[in-house]
C-alpha cells in the first residue's frame, strides 16, 4: 500500500495527458475548419477516452486518499479495460491502414496515444496497481452496458442518415453487408466478455480484501 501515492500521481498524469491529447486533436481540427462535434463525439474511441479521463482522475483521488478503491469504481475500471483492449485491437488490426475518407485527416500522433499508449497504460494499471477489492462475477454484465447503448445509437444514426453516417466501415451494412456486420458485432461482443472475464478473475486473484482476510486468519491461528 506504500505505492498508492505513486499510483495516484501516475493516474493523474495519465488522465491529464489523455485530456490534453483530446483537446489538441479538437483544436487542430477547429483551426482547419474540420471539426464536426456530432461526428467526433460519436466515435467509440473518443467516448471511451473521455470515460478513461474520468477514471484516471477519480482513480488518482482514490489512490491518494483511500487504502482501497471502491467496488463500483473497480467495476467501471474493469469495463474500461475491456473497451481499451478492444479499441487497440480494432484500430491496429482493422483500421490502421484504412484511408481517411474525410476532407482533413488531422494530426497522426493523437491517434497513436488514444489507440495504443492509453490502452497499454490502462492494462498496466490493472495488472500492477494495489488496493483493488474483489468483484463478484455478476459485475461482468456491466461490461456490455455501454457498448450495447453505443451500438444501438450508432446503427440508428446510420439508418436515419440513409446509410451515409457510420463511424467505422465494418459497421456499415451497405459496404460490408449485414452478415459481416452481425459477425463483427458477435465477435467483438464475445471478445469483450472474454477480456472482462479474464480481468475480473485476475482482479479476484490479486484483490486486497482476500489477502487481508488470509493474513487475519493466520494471525488468529
Amino acid at each position: 500500500m506504500r505505492s498508492r501515492p505513486v499510483i495516484a500521481a501516475l493516474r493523474l498524469v495519465t488522465g491529464l495527458a489523455l485530456l490534453s491529447t483530446i483537446v489538441i486533436q479538437i483544436a487542430d481540427r477547429v483551426v482547419h475548419n474540420a471539426f464536426d462535434p456530432w461526428e467526433y463525439f460519436s466515435y467509440f474511441t473518443i467516448e471511451t477516452s473521455l470515460i478513461n479521463v474520468v477514471i484516471f482522475i477519480v482513480g488518482a483521488y482514490m489512490a491518494a486518499t483511500l487504502v482501497e478503491d471502491t467496488r463500483l469504481y473497480t467495476a467501471v475500471r474493469m469495463s474500461a479495460l475491456t473497451y481499451a483492449v478492444v479499441t487497440a485491437g480494432v484500430y491496429n488490426l482493422l483500421l490502421r491502414n484504412v484511408p481517411y475518407a474525410g476532407a482533413y485527416e488531422g494530426l497522426h500522433w493523437p491517434n497513436e496515444v488514444i489507440h495504443v499508449v492509453i490502452p497499454a497504460a490502462i492494462l498496466l494499471d490493472w495488472l500492477f496497481s494495489p488496493g483493488r477489492p474483489a468483484l463478484p462475477w455478476s459485475s461482468l454484465r456491466i461490461v456490455l452496458v455501454y457498448p450495447v447503448l453505443w451500438l444501438a445509437y450508432t446503427l440508428g444514426r446510420g439508418a436515419a442518415s440513409g446509410g451515409e453516417i457510420y463511424p467505422y466501415p465494418f459497421l456499415d451494412p451497405d459496404t460490408a453487408g449485414w452478415g459481416s456486420v452481425v459477425a463483427y458485432i458477435l465477435g467483438l461482443t464475445a471478445f469483450l466478455v472474454a477480456i472482462g472475464a479474464l480481468a475480473l478473475e485476475y482482479g479476484r486473484l490479486r484483490a486486497t480484501r482476500p489477502r487481508r482476510f488470509a493474513v487475519a486468519s493466520r494471525s488468529a491461528l
